[in-house]
């Protein structure tokens, strides 16, 4: 499943919980909760879960019950799969508000319009979005996704320009070879 399809990732399910077919679920939305007003979801194996029940577990977990999952055995076969809404779904962003399917493929740039990359994926390891950025060669970087660090976002023109920090270097060499990615 993808953006391509008209469809976001808004959930991953995890674990079981208990034996009565309940897992904990990982969301992405901004109320945990609201899972259950996208319901049905689609797995990312494309078969339609129906919301039972929810409730609030720790951060920006849920257990969650799904309709036909009955016992730990059909709970634990859901490990690891995506949940995804069609974007109409969603409501629109806010002002300085991104859906990370908006920023994922954008060109990056610097101020002065040099091409450093795209953006390949936003992680939250705890501490706030962090953009990592493949550049045409070398390594990929992370940035933290930040006002001064990432000053203009244009989803229209599909690029953001990054004001990057002194320590961090992205090599310029071959800046013509990369291949485009959609």
């Amino acid at each position: 499943m993808s953006e391509q399809r008209g469809l976001l990732l808004v959930a991953q399910i995890g674990r079981p919980h208990g034996v009565k077919g309940e897992v904990r679920v990982k969301c992405f939305t901004a109320d945990p909760l609201a899972l259950a007003d996208y319901s049905p979801l689609t797995g990312e194996d494309g078969r339609r879960l129906a919301v039972v029940s929810l409730r609030p577990d720790k951060g920006d977990m849920v257990v969650a019950r799904f309709q036909g999952v009955g016992d730990r055995s059909a709970a634990e076969a859901l490990g690891g799969l995506g949940l995804y809404v069609p974007r109409e779904a969603l409501p629109e962003a806010e002002e300085d508000e991104f859906y990370h399917a908006d920023l994922i493929g954008l060109e990056a740039r610097s101020p002065s319009g040099e091409r450093l990359g795209r953006v390949q994926a936003i992680h939250d390891f705890g501490a706030g979005d962090v953009l990592e950025v493949k550049p045409p060669q070398g390594a990929s970087f992370l940035l933290a996704f930040t006002r001064e660090n990432v000053p203009e976002i244009d989803l229209s023109s599909r690029f953001l320009i990054l004001d990057l920090p002194e320590e961090v270097e992205v090599r310029e060499e071959g800046a013509g070879s990369e291949e485009e990615t959609p």
